[in-house]
């Protein structure tokens, strides 16, 4: 497919970008705490950048010191902000991309506990004592603000500047009657609630005159309804008068985003969300303005892209996620190697490793936000062979690693296909797009001319036959054995293996699961799919206590729509026939549960069985993935990647 369309040239004001592929504003943490550029930043930008991206919009620079929402959150209220980010667009364009700065102030609500100052708000409704609500004088400040960022944009270089009025920022939090609440010039009907994102534009526009790219990014639809907050929020029909009234105001375009705080899973989609489920706010708002319309949308092949295009759904197509999971999305697209691009699974592992440790990161691609660190790989593997027992993630990308630095890696895999832990973790109700990446590892497992050995277990006798210059054992893992339940070697108790790969098939039973981590939510969520009447029991006082809330919440909500019970705080003490017996720890009593069938997702251990006997056969042995470590999908790419690109 050649994707005219998304290769062309197009306008956004005065600046003509190269191609219609846009990476949106996503934050990194990669800055200082000043808010002064890093090399870690300008390596992340320049990689995207090189791969094909025709526009990189920056970002969030927070426009003033009070509007900080991250500890490393970039910035543009100073001059001496300037340097950095006019290094960061040489870096950029010498790739022949352009490049918009996104400028935002945080909302309130959050700004506070990065600043240790009393929280700005527009005047939302809010217990704490100590907000403030943004005056009238202090409104035409915010806007002299924003001005002044864009001036230290233009004075940067950069091609355009993006306003945000999306998930969640003050700008948004201004137009929503959710959170707007004011009964001055600034609040009441849409219009009044326009009125300080007005501010800022005029403001910008003056300061840049009129040549110089403004575009705004606008939460279109905040989806209220699908929270618990019983406010009507900024909706599709508010957006549809709010933007063809503000866009004379001296704007260029409109990329169209969704989802407020109360909604993040509509910002940034977990992996239940279907590709283009919300094309449809795009389309409406370029029905509305005469701007180009940058569309984003769990957008993560070429095809679809183009297909927008050719719909005149957008003008752009937005690719953030998919740009951090394959930085080459874009010159792979062009250079008809689609089917080569690693796509973003939905996992959210970058928001929550942000969230978690301040820094994005990525579960599929182990160098991104990490790319000065770890540099191009060394090719000096001069054709020594490497033996990779394991095919699933960490192998996989063990090998692949291994074949680009010029090893010869060959893969042993007991079963007949490859995958292991992955094509379990993609078994489970709306989890199809794991499949995506096994495509990924096969694919490049063919390319690399990997040799594969399918349907072999490996043993320190085979291993030795093949000579090998080293040993990488990803091994995986196995269920942890539940010593301490009475019980539990009962006919009627499975593992979620047993489940998810259909060695036992249950329907129409009543069936306890006990523990609510990922693996026990989805196996939950299976046999309910399955027609069984299903409870959820957990320890800890809160359901999935080491998932990340936005993937928690919604495998949550489908559950309850299932009617499964969720019972939190309860530990499991015994099995017998047709029930089960818990205590409750919050209230201490014992209570009874019915069970036909239990499932006992407790947790995973490595599997060693082979560990002693590698160590004495082949003393240059490296462990990687659940062998090493056990976590998740993350842990095991990073693993399999990190052990290969310093294998010696």
């Amino acid at each position: 497919m050649s994707y005219e369309l998304l290769f062309s040239p197009m306008r956004l004001g005065s600046f003509t970008v190269k191609n219609r592929l846009v990476l949106p504003a996503v934050r990194t943490g990669l800055a200082r705490k000043d808010g002064t550029v890093t090399p870690e930043l300008v390596a992340f930008y320049q990689a995207r950048a090189a791969g094909g991206a025709g526009l990189i919009v920056v970002e969030g620079a927070m426009v003033s010191p009070a509007g900080r929402g991250g500890v490393r959150q970039l910035a543009a209220f100073s001059d001496c902000q300037i340097p950095g980010l006019s290094r960061l667009r040489e870096e950029v364009h010498a790739c022949g991309t352009g490049i918009f700065l996104q400028l935002t102030h945080a909302d309130g609500r959050i700004s506070a506990q990065y600043t240790g100052r009393p929280p700005l708000v527009s005047g939302v409704s809010d217990p704490r004592p100590l907000c403030m609500t943004l005056g009238g004088p202090e409104i035409l400040d915010l806007a002299q603000a924003y001005a002044g960022a864009a001036r230290r944009a233009l004075q940067a270089g950069f091609d355009g500047v993006e306003l945000s009025a999306a998930h969640g920022s003050l700008l948004q939090q201004f137009l929503s009657p959710h959170t707007n609440t004011r009964t001055d010039e600034f609040g009441g009907d849409w219009r009044r609630r326009c009125r300080a994102l007005q501010e800022v534009i005029t403001a910008v526009r003056r300061q840049v005159g009129p040549d110089f790219p403004v575009i705004l990014r606008l939460s279109a639809d905040e989806f209220l309804e699908l929270s618990e907050v019983p406010d009507q929020g900024l909706t599709l029909g508010d957006s549809l008068s709010i933007l063809p009234w503000l866009v004379p105001f001296g704007l260029d375009g409109i990329s169209v985003t969704s989802g407020t705080y109360e909604t993040q899973n509509t910002a940034w989609e977990p992996y239940s969300y279907q590709p283009g489920w919300r094309l449809y706010l795009a389309e409406a708002v370029k029905r509305a303005v005469t701007v180009p319309v940058i569309a984003v949308s769990v957008i993560r092949d070429p095809e679809m892209a183009e297909q927008i295009l050719q719909d005149d759904i957008a003008d752009f197509v937005g690719v953030a996620r998919g740009q951090i999971a394959d930085p080459d999305w874009g010159r792979k697209a062009r250079e008809n190697r689609a089917d080569q691009i690693r796509r973003c699974v939905s996992c959210l592992h970058c928001r929550e490793h942000l969230t978690l440790a301040g820094r994005a990161e990525c579960a599929l691609n182990a160098v991104s936000h990490h790319e000065l660190e770890y540099g191009p790989l060394r090719r000096d593997g001069a054709g020594r062979k490497v033996a990779v027992v394991g095919g699933g993630p960490s192998g996989l990308e063990a090998a692949r690693v291994l074949a680009l630095r010029g090893f010869a890696p060959v893969l042993f895999e007991r079963e007949e296909e490859l995958g292991g832990q992955l094509r379990l973790a993609a078994r489970p109700p709306l989890k199809d797009k794991l499949h995506w990446l096994l495509d990924y590892y096969r694919r490049q497992m063919a390319l690399l001319q990997v040799d594969l050995r399918l349907g072999t277990t490996a043993t320190v006798e085979l291993l030795r036959q093949e000579d090998p210059y080293a040993v990488i054992a990803a091994t995986g893992s196995l269920p942890a054995p539940p010593t301490a339940i009475q019980g539990a070697q009962q006919k009627s108790v499975y593992s979620p293996l047993d489940i998810l790969t259909d060695r036992v098939q249950l329907s129409g039973k009543t069936v306890v699961v006990a523990g609510s981590g990922l693996m026990g939510l989805e196996t939950a969520e299976l046999l309910c799919q399955q027609g069984n009447r299903v409870t959820v029991i957990e320890m800890q006082d809160t359901l999935g206590p080491d998932l990340y809330f936005q993937v928690r919440d919604d495998i949550l909500r489908r559950l309850k729509r299932y009617q499964t019970r969720l019972f939190p705080g309860r530990q499991l003490l015994a099995i017998g026939p047709e029930l089960v017996r818990v205590m409750n720890l919050t209230e201490q009593t014992e209570e009874t549960l019915p069970a036909q069938a239990v499932v006992l997702s407790i947790g995973v251990q490595a599997d060693r069985s082979l560990h002693a006997q590698l160590l004495a056969a082949f003393p240059n042995t490296l462990f990687v993935g659940d062998a090493d470590c056990v976590g998740r999908i993350a842990g095991a790419v990073r693993s399999g990647y990190r052990k290969a690109a310093q294998l010696r």
